[in-house]
């Protein structure tokens, strides 16, 4: 593996969890909002990573990582009662999103102590590069 590929994988995994980190923060931004139809309510959404893979390479060695897209979640939405709610439809009830604030929290950590780790696994690896540059002088 060239020296500088560790940059460009560590890089698309900042990116990556940078992306999910946003997911994460779209789902808890919109997790008490409210809908009277259940075609409108906003749905959780979790993204779909990918893993790039050197084709060049006989061994097909990792290269990195990549959202391909973002999916809904399918669990139901919870309907609620409400009559005199403002937003009620015509049988009176409102419709919540699926965002479970405690998997969000749980997504939010992990998004954000990857991130953390990669960026040690960039200024480590600059650090070795550092070093092995003195080295020469």
């Amino acid at each position: 593996m060239s020296s500088m590929k560790i940059f460009d994988i560590a890089g698309s995994a900042l990116s990556a969890q940078s992306q999910r980190l946003n997911l994460v923060a779209s789902n808890m931004a919109n997790a008490d909002s409210v809908s009277s139809s259940i075609n409108e309510t906003y749905r959780s959404r979790q993204p779909v990573f990918k893993t790039m893979v050197d084709q060049m390479n006989p061994q097909n060695s990792a290269v990195g990582v990549r959202m391909l897209g973002v999916v809904e979640s399918q669990v139901p939405l919870q309907q609620e009662y409400a009559p005199d709610h403002p937003m009620a439809n015509e049988e009176g009830y409102i419709f919540r999103p699926n965002v479970n604030i405690v998997e969000e929290m749980a997504n939010m950590i992990s998004a954000s102590r990857s991130y953390q780790n990669n960026v040690e696994v960039v200024n480590s690896a600059k650090q070795m590069m550092m070093g092995l540059l003195r080295l020469g002088q």
